[in-house]
């Protein structure tokens, strides 16, 4: 294993921490309230940094998503790189790529995820989407959405009049919203715009295939690509806890030189660089064509108990300014909170990686 980037990624990393850095201000995110940047978006899409994770990889993508965490950028750049980006490039047609992909890239495509699975979608055979996902984070940004039906076929569709939309207020402020679909017209991801007709029972009923299917490495890579988004977000924490804590004097000496201090802080880092290389490690093996199914679970898991242990004690740390409610750290609690439940908590995540060790221990 090797995860040392490539100059490619360096370079988009570096950028993107210069962009993020500029634009996702303490100032500019309170004016921003729950609401994305669109300003923030566009420059980003500008430079190039959304098409690119095409060619960076899932790796190159975390290492983008850490440098958004650490500033808490308002900006459905993971979502749509993850359930739009990546989904449509790995598992699309070539119809699909080649209408989507570079509406993707300059910004005018914006995609969200209804994920995971909740059992509240049905696809009729005429490919059209009936149901209800109470939460769907970015939904109020969305352009189209990747559904996962009550069977686990994805299914593109976008907003529409038949795509209802109901503004849904989350811990972090993620332009989430209600998605409320009646008769929505959708394509099967993969089937290059064709309603299948009578042939999707037959697809959806089928026998799963011995390689993953389109969900389950959808739902893998976003949990590793948020799982390089909590590393961020921890480690913005962190270094405000410690700029803090070494202005900050007690009794004449700086909070930092206090031994309980610096063993919070030391145990912090330690569990950001856990949720780092666990993330690092299931994109790596992605990126390379190797299984990440365990992976991914294991820095999911990691993202969410060490996630908010992190944030916690950032908040911690800052004593009585940790307190309110409208100090930047703050933001990075809300983040870390809402980034330990996404995609599953850590009980969760921990009985679906115990289950998938065995059932790989027992097939032949």
């Amino acid at each position: 294993m090797d995860f040392t980037p490539t100059e490619e990624q360096a370079a988009a990393r570096d950028l993107a921490a210069r962009i993020f850095g500029d634009l996702a201000t303490p100032e500019r995110l309170t004016a921003a309230g729950t609401d994305s940047d669109p300003e923030l978006w566009k420059a980003l899409c500008t430079a190039g940094l959304v098409g690119a994770v095409e060619e960076l990889g899932l790796l190159g993508l975390v290492l983008l998503l850490e440098e958004q965490g650490r500033t808490t950028a308002q900006v459905p750049f993971a979502s749509t790189c993850v359930y739009g980006l990546l989904a449509v490039a790995a598992h699309g047609s070539p119809e699909q790529r080649e209408w989507l992909l570079p509406g993707i890239g300059d910004g005018s495509v914006v995609v969200c995820g209804a994920f995971p699975a909740q059992g509240g979608v049905r696809a009729s055979a005429q490919g059209e989407l009936s149901g209800t996902v109470p939460v769907v984070p970015w939904l109020r940004d969305a352009t189209h959405v990747l559904v996962a039906d009550d069977r686990r076929e994805l299914w593109l569709t976008p907003v529409t009049e038949a795509v209802r939309v109901e503004a849904v207020e989350l811990t972090a402020p993620w332009s989430a919203g209600r998605l409320t679909l009646d008769g929505a017209s959708a394509e099967r991801l993969g089937a290059a715009g064709v309603h299948l007709g009578a042939q999707v029972d037959q697809l959806l009923s089928r026998p799963a295939p011995s390689t993953p299917s389109p969900y389950t490495d959808v739902l893998a890579t976003a949990r590793t690509a948020f799982a390089g988004l909590q590393a961020g977000v921890c480690a913005g924490s962190l270094a405000r806890a410690v700029a803090h804590v070494n202005a900050r004097e007690q009794f004449g000496r700086p909070l930092a030189t206090r031994q309980a201090v610096q063993l919070r802080a030391a145990d912090a880092h330690m569990d950001i660089e856990a949720i780092r290389v666990t993330a690092y490690e299931a994109a790596w093996r992605r990126d390379a064509g190797l299984p990440y199914a365990t992976h991914a679970l294991t820095a999911a898991w990691w993202a969410s108990e060490a996630g908010q242990r992190v944030v916690h004690t950032g908040q911690h740390l800052h004593g009585g300014a940790g307190a309110d409610l409208d100090h930047p750290v703050h933001r990075h609690f809300l983040w870390g909170r809402q980034l330990d439940a996404y995609l599953g908590g850590g009980g969760e995540v921990l009985q679906e990686l115990g289950e998938l060790i065995v059932s790989e221990e027992v097939q032949p």
